[in-house]
């Protein structure tokens, strides 16, 4: 995910900012982390480049 998505992402469950957490980034690419939200408490997956924004229930 380019961290200039950021920018324009919000949390899909209540339209909140999102905060990134990385674990690891190649360039300006965070590739494993974690955008998170702060209204409602929610965490969404970064795995292989993609953010999961799916709401909870329906990730699995």
């Amino acid at each position: 995910m380019k961290r200039d998505l950021l920018e324009i992402l919000a949390c899909p469950v209540c339209k909140g900012d999102l905060t990134l957490t990385f674990d690891l980034e190649e360039g300006d690419e965070v590739v494993q982390g974690a955008l998170g939200c702060g209204a409602c408490d929610e965490t969404y997956p970064i795995k292989d480049s993609l953010p999961n924004l799916l709401p909870p229930s329906l990730r699995e």
